[in-house]
């Protein structure tokens, strides 16, 4: 209607998911269309509550025009909201002028940013379940086997979820049977094979007639989503790095590797503190709440690992980072995972949010209440502030960018400006903006710099087949031949919609005569942006309907290297 001179401008009001990934494609593609879309006016987040109080959810306003320019729009950010009566809420508004990008801000252009192949292969949601049959205590992982039968303990593993990680973990256990056969369970551990044939056969086979219920029910003894492409990335490591997908405050922290992690915990591949002290640094929190996005009632932000970790710039030898540097920032990041950890222990019923709640006041200079004045003093809280405020520092010095210090500072909130502040923040993500820019500009020209050169860098990956049936782990992913190179091949256009993309990918591997890997499915494919980042999810959806496999015996090369 705007491009027929039908109207001049229109309004949308959307949930606030409208910024994220996906959905913010629509805008993209709009704005980048002729004449382009321009947005002049945007409440990226807002309270929605009908007259009888019976929804809560969070809303986007938006406003388009069209104009050959670039257009200056009015952005108004949620700063206070005051419950009032009959479920209304008072809201109070900032308001900021500038470009309205399609991720609905001004300023850095966080929608412009690329994944990095430094940072690839390294990040995953944990497992989802979908049977709570494979949850079981440490007396009835005993009753099935654990500790008497060989081999078990590697199929029944320490498990770790949101809660766990911010509160007194619950010590339960998960049964973990992925890369076996039915047929290899009953045969090896009979007395699992039973526990789940009763507790989530049941459960998978109710919902068979739903999406993606048959799949399940097929697989019933593996999780519904194994995160096949983790494990590898897991294998040899020590420790990992965890932090929960949706919390108030954005925290990391090491996890062992016998811990298998939950659906609502981001895993990183990593295990080295240097890398541990970045994440937990000012540098990245902020990148972290500008890239992510912000979901539920809470509005707590998200951790979106493909916005948030996949493109972020880890400091290297071009911004400053020194041996002596990084060795700074490993031991605060080891002295900062140890210290919660131990007051945690120590008190059971401390939680992280509470401490960081008590961290945020004590950064405002706000008084504390006699609650969180016990939780002060049993976190030793003000130890961990002084943990933070040197971490801080010593990050923005390894980009090279200590100019910010001092107004980023969090134990100068009480003194520094806001507006100080607010342009120390900008000018911080407008750098990391460029400098995810300089790095995607190195990776074209073929220099990478990877987080974790020996695995990331370790061939093409783990194949992926089409089942011909022989069942999981059977002779057919057992004679399966070893990688070979892409040949060459006629590439046909990639598909519009979803559907249509799983379609092909899943005819092209049926057709294929030998495994292919992702470099092999992308050499068949030609499309214009950033299309190959819907393939690993592809490759996951399409192993979980059973119709492709990764080959058993390669699996077992790869984790042993």
């Amino acid at each position: 209607m705007l491009r027929a001179g039908r109207t001049r401008q229109f309004g949308l009001i959307t949930t606030n998911s409208l910024r994220q990934t996906f959905n913010r494609r629509v805008i993209e593609a709009q704005q980048a269309a002729t004449p382009p879309l321009r947005l002049a006016f945007a409440v990226p987040d807002h309270p929605w509550v009908d007259g009888a109080g019976n929804a809560a959810v969070r809303i986007g306003m938006t406003v388009g025009t069209l104009a050959a320019e670039a257009v200056e729009g009015r952005l108004l950010t949620v700063k206070s909201e005051q419950p009032m009566a009959n479920g209304e809420v008072l809201v109070g508004l900032t308001e900021r002028r500038g470009i309205v990008h399609a991720d609905l801000r001004v300023g850095a252009n966080l929608g412009a940013v690329l994944p990095m192949l430094a940072n690839a292969k390294l990040s995953s949601r944990g497992v989802s379940l979908h049977g709570a049959g494979f949850i079981v205590t440490r007396a009835e992982a005993a009753a099935l086997g654990l500790g008497s039968t060989p081999g078990l303990e590697r199929h029944i593993r320490e498990y770790r979820n949101g809660r766990d990680l911010t509160a007194t973990p619950r010590d339960v256990l998960v049964i973990d049977l992925f890369g076996l056969s039915v047929d290899v369970v009953r045969e090896r551990f009979p007395a699992v094979y039973q526990w789940l044939f009763e507790r989530v056969k049941p459960e998978r086979d109710a919902k068979a007639d739903s999406k993606d219920g048959a799949a399940y029910a097929k697989l019933w003894w593996l999780h519904g989503k194994p995160r096949s492409e983790l494990r590898p990335a897991l294998v040899r490591l020590p420790r990992f790095i965890a932090t929960i997908e949706t919390s108030k405050h954005r925290t990391f922290q090491f996890l062992d590797a016998s811990v298998l992690p939950d659906n609502k915990l981001i895993a990183v591949a990593l295990s080295d503190a240097v890398h541990h002290g970045v994440l937990s640094s000012d540098v990245h929190v902020r990148w972290a709440l500008a890239a992510g996005s912000r979901l539920g009632v809470g509005n707590d932000p998200r951790y979106n690992k493909t916005r948030c970790f996949e493109t972020f710039p880890f400091p290297s030898d071009d911004t400053g980072l020194t041996p002596t540097l990084a060795d700074r920032i490993r031991t605060l990041a080891e002295q900062l995972d140890a210290h919660r950890k131990t007051q945690q222990a120590a008190h059971p019923e401390l939680t992280l949010t509470g401490m960081y709640n008590v961290l945020e006041k004590l950064r405002s200079a706000e008084p504390l209440s006699a609650k969180e004045k016990v939780i002060h003093e049993l976190g030793l809280v003000s130890v961990l502030k002084s943990l933070h405020d040197d971490l801080d520092p010593a990050v923005l010095q390894a980009y090279g960018w200590s100019d910010l210090g001092a107004a980023l500072a969090d134990h100068d909130r009480a003194q520094a400006p806001a507006d100080l502040r607010a342009a120390a923040v900008d000018t911080l993500l407008e750098r990391l903006v460029a400098l995810n820019a300089k790095r995607a500009a190195e990776e074209a020209a073929g220099t990478v710099r990877w987080l974790r050169p020996e695995f990331q860098q370790r061939g093409a990956g783990i194949q992926t087949v089409m089942d011909t049936g022989e069942g999981e782990g059977g002779e057919a992913a057992e004679a399966a031949p070893a990688l070979a190179p892409a040949a060459a091949a006629t590439r046909q256009p990639w598909p519009a919609g979803l559907h249509e993309q799983i379609k092909a990918v899943a005819e092209l591997l049926s057709a294929s005569a030998r495994p292919l890997a992702l470099p092999d499915i992308e050499a068949r494919f030609s499309a214009r942006g950033r299309w190959r980042e819907r393939l690993p999810p592809i490759m996951d959806t399409l192993e979980a309907l059973g119709r492709a496999r990764r080959p058993q015996a390669e699996l077992e090369r790869w984790l042993a290297g």
